[in-house]
């Protein structure tokens, strides 16, 4: 049975002494403090297994090194794979996880252990009652409160008065949501805190030291809320629900350039996209070509002069032709892409003169066209994306989605885009502006918001969240 049951997440139960053990689940770790540190472990991965609908597997490891295969499903009956114990460490000894655990007798103390727990506790008719989603822990909430940001410039149209302030890990930022509802961020005690428009704390959850950034993403077709580690993606469903784990193989890297996490598996090993709470390959990727993004279990691939691809696990590879803006026929290179967009530079008929083009990455059809220009000035461009898709900067052209029309700004190297404002630098000065509309000179060092949440502009100065008031 052993070898149909996924390997992820990886399981160790460490025990240390007659009181203590550790349990690791997918890198997560739950320190065991029980008179009987095995049974208490095995409750606690059975409620893991109960959560997946399916067993899993596990690694007991004694306090005196030796290890035994196990497999816990979600009723906490346990089974002990059959293993030559020949060379383990303490092999002159009997296994003690296959004794206990797998005995009849322990079987059903945990059994009912885990029932108990489950169901019948706090039963007074004698009558099972529904049992509730296991939820998040309650943790103690972090200071929140109003204050003035006075250490920089406002940013346009926002005042300096801070209706909620909150304290956040260094280095990190946060994320607004993508429909300006929440807040989410990592707090300087290891902690994923979101917060309503208004500051008030949704829910929490620890996080480990190593964790990146939180981002707001999708999977398996439902709005989630991201971190990344190392060697584990964590991802909350919201409402106070556990998080799902996926754990991540070495030197993987997890990216979020499209609606969904695309998992670079290192140096000439693909990329993975999660679907079903695990990792899958992403197949038939062209020779010579890149992977750009996820959308979903999709991956966007692309050639260098083209064309795209979409690739899915479970499907044919579907090729994508890029339809040429007028007048044009031949790409010169596939740039990079967003989600729903694909950027591509396509030849004219001046030697290094080309015309950047923006394309549908549904169905290769021509969204925006700017207008030409060198080559080795497009190359430097940097393109900056509404995430609501109404505006986007690539470098010099402003795009107005909308309207579908583009608009020259010579000079202009965008940084941000909050609602329809796009800001940049341009002639070395911060400014603000608009697909249409002229560009206004900002303060130096004014701040620029991360996002809107509610009626509230959410700017970081120092490790610390402001809330922006309108004036």
């Amino acid at each position: 049975m052993a070898e149909k049951i996924p390997s992820w997440p990886k399981v160790t139960i460490r025990l240390y002494d007659d009181h203590n053990a550790e349990v690791k689940i997918a890198g997560r770790s739950h320190p065991v403090n029980h008179h009987d540190p095995r049974q208490a472990a095995i409750a606690l991965v059975s409620e893991r297994a109960g959560q997946l609908g399916r067993p899993v597997k596990a690694t007991a490891v004694e306090s005196d090194g030796a290890s035994w295969p196990l497999i816990i499903h979600p009723d906490g009956r346990v089974e002990a794979v059959d293993v030559d114990s020949k060379g383990r460490s303490g092999s002159g000894a009997k296994p003690i996880w296959p004794i206990v655990l797998a005995a009849a007798v322990a079987c059903a103390l945990i059994i009912g252990t885990v029932l108990y727990v489950a169901v019948f506790s706090k039963l007074g008719d004698g009558v099972p009652k529904a049992t509730e989603s296991p939820k998040l822990p309650a943790l103690p909430e972090p200071t929140v409160g109003p204050d003035q940001f006075a250490a920089r410039p406002a940013p346009p149209g926002w005042s300096t008065k801070a209706a909620w302030t909150v304290d956040i890990a260094e280095n990190t930022k946060p994320a607004v949501k993508p429909d300006g509802t929440e807040v989410a961020v990592l707090t300087p005690d290891q902690k994923l805190a979101v917060f309503d428009a208004n500051g008030k704390v949704l829910w929490q959850d620890k996080v480990p030291k190593d964790a990146k950034s939180p981002v707001y993403t999708t999977i398996d077709s439902e709005p989630v809320l991201a971190v990344a580690t190392p060697d584990t993606l964590y991802y909350w469903a919201g409402d106070g629900a556990l998080p799902e784990e996926v754990e991540l193989p070495n030197s993987a890297d997890v990216q979020f350039f499209g609606t969904s996490p695309l998992v670079q598996l290192g140096s000439d090993a693909g990329a993975a996209v999660v679907s079903g709470g695990e990792l899958k390959a992403v197949p038939n990727q062209p020779r010579l070509s890149t992977i750009l993004l996820a959308e979903g279990d999709k991956a966007l691939m692309a050639r260098y002069g083209g064309p795209l691809y979409w690739s899915r696990p479970g499907k044919d590879r579907q090729e994508l032709a890029l339809k040429p803006p007028t007048g044009l026929k031949d790409v010169d290179h596939v740039v990079a892409a967003s989600p729903g967009f694909a950027l591509v530079l396509w030849k004219t008929k001046i030697a290094d003169i080309v015309t950047p083009a923006v394309h549908s990455s549904a169905d290769g059809s021509v969204v925006a066209t700017c207008k030409p220009t060198k080559k080795n000035a497009a190359d430097r461009w940097q393109w900056v994306p509404d995430t609501s898709r109404k505006v986007a900067a690539w470098g010099e052209c402003l795009i107005n989605f909308t309207a579908g029309t583009t608009f020259t700004s010579p000079g202009f190297e965008p940084l941000s885009i909050t609602g329809t404002t796009i800001f940049g630098t341009l002639d070395q000065d911060l400014v603000a502006t608009a697909p249409g509309r002229p560009a206004h000179t900002l303060p130096k060092n004014s701040a620029r918001p991360w996002g809107l949440a509610g009626g509230h502009a959410i700017v970081v100065h120092n490790s610390v969240l402001y809330a922006l008031d309108k004036p």
